[in-house]
């Protein structure tokens, strides 16, 4: 594909870096990222993939907007309140950018329906808030081979990790990072614990950054590290997360080989 003068204009700061330039802005352009929550995480996200050129962008949501969603969700409005998340982050998207494809998903990401929504993406994003869905998109992504950036958000407090799946190179999945999912009441929702708003932000922001890295193939991949950051501190952190030989899903023996 070719650049349109407009698209020359509106990606102007990407082409003069010469580890994107026009190969890599079409690419962006070519490619499919889906979204998984329009939320906290999403909201940023997906802000900052629709201004980078990211061609379609899948939104997978069955939420409505509320009000207690606007202290940090920043895609949407308060006129919206009451709309459903894919429907507002969709409008908001156009604004950005009207060249962006959007293909919302009002429904909830489950074991029947994942396969196909993540079938014809390049890369997928984990920004749910709950355990189901994480364990859910990670072992979905790892069967379909496809990369997964996730991070979570409690208090003061974000992680961001990158899931790939290279066989001749084993990397963590989130199994041998958390092989199952903690008592509920162990970790809190942050509707029962909050949330500093602008947290969302930066690990958004941070997801952003690492999708388009992917995408571009550039700079080191987080694939088989965790970046910890401590918004109070402040401080950032990485550790290794080392993979894991007894994984149930990635493992020397797996025993998860389908979706659910």
């Amino acid at each position: 594909m070719e650049l349109s003068e407009e698209q020359f204009h509106r990606y102007a700061r990407h082409l003069i870096l010469d580890e994107v330039g026009d190969e890599g802005q079409e690419r962006l352009l070519q490619s499919k990222v889906l979204v998984v929550g329009a939320g906290g995480l999403g909201a940023p996200l997906l802000m900052y993939l629709a201004a980078a050129g990211v061609g379609t962008l899948g939104v997978v949501d069955d939420d409505e907007v509320d009000l207690t969603n606007l202290q940090r969700q920043v895609i949407h409005m308060t006129e919206r309140v009451g709309d459903q998340k894919v429907a507002s982050a969709a409008d908001t998207i156009a604004a950005i950018n009207p060249g962006i494809k959007v293909v919302p998903y009002d429904t909830r990401l489950t074991a029947e329906n994942a396969g196909d929504i993540l079938a014809g993406y390049d890369l997928v994003v984990d920004g749910s808030d709950n355990f189901e869905t994480r364990y859910l998109l990670n072992d979905a992504c790892y069967l379909l081979h496809k990369p997964l950036v996730s991070a979570a958000l409690l208090r003061f407090e974000g992680q961001l990790y990158t899931f790939r799946r290279d066989d001749s190179a084993k990397t963590a999945c989130y199994r041998c990072l958390f092989a199952e999912a903690p008592p509920e009441d162990l970790v809190p929702r942050c509707d029962e614990a909050g949330i500093l708003g602008a947290l969302a932000g930066v690990m958004g922001s941070l997801q952003a950054t690492e999708v388009l890295k992917e995408l571009l193939g550039l700079g080191d991949s987080l694939a088989g590290r965790m970046l910890i950051y401590d918004a109070l501190g402040p401080a950032f952190h990485t550790i290794k997360i080392p993979h894991d030989p007894n994984c149930a899903l990635c493992g020397d023996t797996p025993t998860i080989t389908e979706i659910g």
